[in-house]
């Protein structure tokens, strides 16, 4: 694992020690079949979310209300994504934030290449602790906007949680996408009107028409998610 941003200067030290003490008791439980979901990456999920729970929190990369649905919410909601990762794939995770879903992906995938995309030093920081802390390895962070990475980055795969609306997604990652490659963009209830404004995007560039995957994880997921799947032609 490797990251191109430059360590932060205008932290204690102190502050940017990754808390030993366990919240597990405050933290979701699990839902049943979560563990087998996993398979052997499940302490490394477990260690994850009380990274989230923690210093994810005092470093404002989740909202404090988020730890009690941090595995339906977050975790799982973006796991799920891994069953239309291949073990070949290249991932470029936009605007990963606090790695999601790049980290539950990369969880799932150890075989695929996960590429954790930040612009944002300090998020840089925390998800540097946090993979090197789980041992991902597998994960590459790099700190930068995907629209920069245009003849330094190439994926099979690109992902994005909660980043802009679809049709700024399409122009940011158009070029870093190899033929063949997909977008996988995990999107509310709202996305078939996000969908109606990229029509002509969509055509320009010759992409294929968007399949919206409704995904429960195998019955896991009470409220499933909604994978746009869109791809280069």
């Amino acid at each position: 694992m490797s990251s191109s941003g430059s360590p932060m200067t205008d932290q204690p030290e102190n502050d940017i020690e990754l808390s030993n003490e366990s919240t597990t008791a405050e933290i979701e439980t699990p839902p049943s079949g979560t563990e087998e979901y996993f398979g052997a990456a499940f302490p490394a999920a477990q260690r994850y979310a009380e990274h989230l729970a923690t210093t994810g929190i005092e470093w404002g990369l989740i909202g404090p209300r988020e730890v009690d649905r941090l595995w339906t919410r977050h975790i799982l909601n973006c796991a799920v994504v891994a069953e239309y990762i291949g073990e070949n794939d290249v991932v470029g995770d936009v605007g990963s934030g606090a790695g999601l879903p790049g980290i539950p992906i990369a969880l799932m995938r150890p075989e695929a290449k996960i590429v954790l995309i930040e612009p944002m030093e300090r998020r840089i920081e925390w998800l540097t602790l946090v993979v090197d802390d789980l041992g991902l390895k597998n994960v590459r962070i790099v700190r930068a906007r995907v629209e920069e990475l245009v003849d330094e980055e190439m994926f099979t795969v690109v992902t994005a949680r909660a980043v802009k609306a679809m049709t700024t997604l399409i122009e940011w990652t158009r070029e870093v996408i190899s033929p063949g490659g997909r977008i996988l963009a995990l999107k509310g209830a709202s996305v078939e009107g996000e969908l109606v404004k990229a029509k002509k995007l969509i055509k320009r560039y010759r992409l294929s028409q968007p399949q919206i995957h409704v995904v429960d994880g195998g019955g896991i997921l009470e409220v499933p998610s909604r994978v746009v799947e869109i791809v280069k032609k």
